[in-house]
């Protein structure tokens, strides 16, 4: 038995109790006469004692030779402590030892182990292993696994099963490119990694499961950023016999449960707004309502004015900032300069300050006078004090200008507070969109979502207007989880596909099994699948899914650590039938 209690669970109701204790060396204060060691393991720490007069010698010896990270055993008597640490659960005691085993030596570490370090990122990335010894990375790996169990209970409760789905599939268009596995048996032919489990779970229902859920890994092989990875995990889930509402309700059920269980929280309101409102009001599909700044479209009182910018605009828009008026011209200029960058992409920016007495100082004085402020001013709820940032141009790109502008400002003065929660539900998606470099039109989710019945006939004649009966669920301006009510029949199936730009013979080759399945009673269904790394980022107050996973890729899709992907032997690639072909 390397030990009879771990290193976070001894108090002071276990003075003079022999104990066995294992772990790491997290430091040493030798003063000579007398030797402090801090042990650690996953639980906690707790402080060992060597003592001159009363430790063997060989013992005492020993200690003085511990560095960092050594692996070691000790047994001991536990004592009072004399200089208590209130700060930690074992600061009342520490352990006398009596004997010392070391178990492993360990080279100095490239970076302390500690919850402040020294390291950077990428050190940190390539020795991860010892990177999760830090409380931060250990505790959110622990985090994610209380809400993955917490997961599980609600959905268990609910009578959903847990299903394994494949992972070696036949590569599909689900909108991204799929990671391909060559198949050494079948010469010439590949495998894909699946995007999403979604046909699977749609033949589950027609298997008659009813009730589906999995917490899978998902690969797609896009550009990365700080907050996607190539591969992640879902929380999907299946269910026959059901409309948009009995889902949004057992997930609106999930949410609320999880933010009670796990923050402690009770959130009563969903709101749900459509895609139009969303992408009218805040400027995309994710917004953050935990603060206002509403957008306020500008064109009935900026038009018209002899100013040409807005005049030729298709879209003029501006937010009103709360408290903002009393900004300087170089915090304005800072921010006109902020949304000029390529990241963002607008030509220059208009401001309007609200003075406290009613009256309005603009940067464009020139063409609009105070009427015309003032109607600025209520179109976008400003207030006295308030200033009012204006864009304009193409309408798409002016609201995803001035939606990045929103957030910007938010994180900026402080309304973006992680343990504050908004829930809300985004609906009527449109079903498909145009892609116009191809001049076709693509699933906007995916190709198996069904469309709102009502707008059935419009997709012979205005398929841009085609609303989708599919839902997302946003938490704090992040989607945490999307999907929608599927089709079922395979003539809607089958005309889907054909507005999708597929031939019979495509259509048939890439999802003839899907097709042929709905010949066999489909049950109407529909699901949901919530991004399990991005939900318990956010439920930890982070922005970012990296330190909630165990051994995150990088921003280039590697694992520094193993250095991942890497090439393979020749023999390798021959008994696959490949041949590298470099340019």
């Amino acid at each position: 038995m390397y030990r009879s209690h771990n290193c976070g669970e001894l108090n002071a109701s276990n003075i003079n109790t022999e104990v066995t204790l294992a772990g790491w060396v997290q430091k040493s204060r030798d003063k000579g006469f007398m030797n402090w060691v801090d042990l650690r393991d996953r639980y906690g720490i707790t402080q060992l004692i060597f003592d001159e007069s009363r430790t063997e010698k060989n013992v005492f010896e020993l200690a003085k030779t511990l560095g960092r990270e050594f692996v070691i055993q000790v047994k001991g008597t536990v004592i009072e402590r004399e200089a208590k640490n209130k700060n930690i659960p074992t600061g009342e005691i520490e352990i006398l030892v009596s004997e010392l085993t070391i178990l492993n030596t360990a080279l100095t570490p490239p970076f302390t182990i500690e919850d402040e370090t020294d390291g950077g990122e990428d050190i940190r990335m390539k020795y991860r292993y010892l990177d999760i010894r830090r409380n931060p990375v250990k505790n959110s790996l622990l985090f994610r696994h209380k809400v993955a169990m917490e997961v599980r209970k609600y959905l268990s409760d609910l009578d959903f099963c847990e299903v394994e789905t494949p992972y070696l599939i036949k590569s599909t268009p689900e909108g991204a490119r799929d990671f391909v596995v060559p198949s050494r048996m079948n010469e010439g032919q590949f495998y894909a990694l699946p995007q999403s489990p979604q046909t699977f779970k749609q033949l589950l229902m027609v298997g008659g499961m009813d009730k589906y859920f999995q917490i899978v890994k998902c690969f797609r092989d896009e550009d990365l950023r700080a907050d996607r990875q190539p591969e992640f995990t879902q929380i999907d889930c299946e269910m026959a016999f059901v409309e948009q509402e009995d889902i949004l309700n057992v997930f609106e059920g999930l949410t609320r449960h999880l933010l009670k269980e796990i923050k402690g929280i009770e959130v009563e309101k969903f709101p749900r707004i459509t895609y139009d409102y969303a992408m009218k009001t805040y400027g995309n599909d994710k917004p953050d309502i935990r603060f206002g700044m509403k957008f306020g479209e500008l064109n009935e009182f900026t038009q018209h004015k002899e100013f040409p910018v807005f005049n030729a605009a298709e879209l003029v828009v501006g937010i009103a900032v709360p408290g903002a008026g009393n900004y300087t011209r170089k915090e304005i200029d800072g921010l006109i300069d902020w949304v000029k960058r390529p990241q963002v992409g607008a030509s220059g920016m208009v401001y309007v300050k609200c003075n406290e007495d009613g009256t309005y100082k603009s940067s464009v004085d020139k063409f609009y006078d105070n009427d015309d402020l003032a109607n600025w001013a209520k179109a976008t709820e400003a207030n006295p004090g308030d200033m009012i940032f204006v864009l304009s141009g193409p309408a798409n790109k002016t609201r995803a200008q001035l939606s990045a502008l929103r957030m910007e400002l938010a994180t900026r003065l402080g309304l973006r507070n992680p343990e504050e929660f908004a829930p809300l539900w985004v609906v009527d998606f449109p079903l498909l969109e145009l892609d116009e470099e191809s001049g076709r039109y693509h699933a906007m989710h995916h190709p198996f979502t069904s469309p709102k019945p009502e707008d059935m006939a419009l997709l012979e004649t205005e398929p841009g207007k085609v609303r989708a009966n599919a839902y997302d669920m946003v938490l704090n301006g992040n989607e945490i989880g999307g999907g929608s009510i599927r089709i079922h029949d395979k003539a809607t199936q089958q005309l889907m596909f054909k507005y999708l730009g597929f031939t019979e013979e495509e259509a048939k080759a890439q999802f003839g099994f899907l097709m042929d399945a709905f010949q066999f009673g489909a049950p109407p269904h529909g699901g949901l699948a919530f991004g399990l790394d991005r939900l318990v980022a956010i439920l930890g107050g982070q922005e970012t899914i990296r330190d909630f996973i165990a051994f995150p890729k990088n921003n280039s899709g590697r694992d520094v650590m193993i250095d991942a992907p890497a090439a393979i032997d020749d023999a390798q690639l021959k008994e696959l039938h490949i041949k590298i072909d470099t340019i």
